[in-house]
């Protein structure tokens, strides 16, 4: 009964890693109100998460715990691992930038981390099933698809691939130090349920987004540009613009991780895409009006140069993880949007109307 969740009461504690952060935290919010003792183990290396962790300890005294280290730290996290009955492996360097600026260290903590966790959980003798958050990086930049600029969108000239999005039968194609180190991760993962026997399942998101994300420049760049648009701040977008993205809400993700646990007997070894799917693609342009106008200002606007590794398009075709799974719909994303900019204005004390000098549009070449 390896992939089977125990009952909340073993006294067996979940451990995720990157807990801390943006969709670990809600993953352990959502573990603590059903029941189950949750152990942290997080670096509390970006800004802002230890608001996190403190939200979390402090919603669920007793049930939620913490072990402040890096991934890196082999000793420290076999003994986070050694009574886990399951694993969501979310802690990462999480920016193609930051690879591009320092790849040994990227690798060091997407991909040595990683097998640090695994070999961790295969020493201990026991199948704990083990959930590893990847992303759609692993395609790669998709440049061999062909794309149709419709509007303020880019859209696939075949039908198949604008129906449905992107399938988990695309073959891999790392592109920056970042894609070579969450795919080789990845790989790993899916291999140790081959090689050994571990109950794992790889999880390629798209972009979630919602409460509790902590947005820069370089990820989580919905609650980024809310941010900068509610403070009046100007927003850099890289490329055109019109470069399309299945965004999904992070209660979406995290249903997804728990009934990928529930589940994991069955889908043990194998890869899904999750994202919002066809319904919920939206271009940056198109996200930035919606923005605009939810908002009540006009937002400032320049662009700059196309990034490494930037897509032109990406959408999961989430068939797969829906049937698989029986996940529910998703979010609707301009209801999810309203929802994230409502949590940010009351999460960082702002009035409805954002700043107090409106801002208005002014697009640089």
């Amino acid at each position: 009964m390896s992939g089977v969740p125990v009952g909340p009461t073993d006294g067996r504690p979940v451990l995720i890693t990157g807990g801390a952060g943006f969709i670990g935290c809600n993953i352990a919010n959502k573990l603590a109100e059903d029941g189950h003792e949750v152990l942290i183990y997080d670096a509390l290396s970006r800004p802002g998460v230890e608001t996190n962790l403190a939200w979390l300890t402090e919603r669920h005294p007793g049930l939620v715990t913490s072990i402040v280290a890096d991934i890196r730290d082999e000793d420290e996290l076999a003994r986070a691992a050694r009574d886990a009955k399951a694993v969501f492996h979310m802690a990462a360097q999480v920016a193609v930038t930051t690879s591009l600026v320092d790849p040994r260290e990227d690798y060091e903590i997407n991909l040595k981390g990683t097998i640090n966790l695994l070999d961790a959980v295969r020493l201990l003798g026991r199948h704990v099933p083990v959930i590893f958050a990847s992303t759609n990086k692993v395609y790669g930049d998709l440049a061999d698809i062909d794309f149709d600029l419709e509007g303020d969108r880019y859209v696939p000239a075949d039908r198949h691939v604008r129906d449905h999005g992107i399938g988990e039968a695309r073959p891999l194609d790392f592109h920056t130090p970042y894609g070579c180190s969450k795919g080789a991760a990845d790989q790993y993962v899916l291999d140790y349920a081959r090689s050994f026997g571990l109950p794992t399942a790889v999880i390629r998101m798209s972009c979630i987004y919602g409460v509790r994300q902590m947005g820069t420049e370089d990820q989580g760049w919905v609650a980024h540009f809310l941010i900068r648009a509610l403070e009046g701040k100007p927003i850099t977008l890289y490329g055109d613009g019109c470069q399309v993205r299945d965004i999904l809400d992070v209660s979406n993700a995290v249903e997804a991780y728990l009934r990928a646990w529930q589940q994991i007997d069955r889908i043990s070894g194998r890869a899904f895409n999750l994202g919002g799917g066809p319904a919920n693609a939206v271009s940056l342009r198109e996200l930035l009006a919606h923005m605009s106008e939810l908002l009540g200002h006009d937002i400032d606007l320049s662009f700059s140069d196309w990034r490494a590794g930037d897509q032109r398009y990406f959408v999961a075709d989430t068939r797969s993880i829906r049937n698989e799974l029986g996940l529910s719909p998703a979010v609707p994303w301009k209801q999810g949007v309203a929802n994230l900019a409502e949590w940010l204005r009351e999460a960082r004390g702002l009035n409805r109307a954002g700043s107090s000098e409106p801002v208005r549009a002014r697009v640089a070449s």
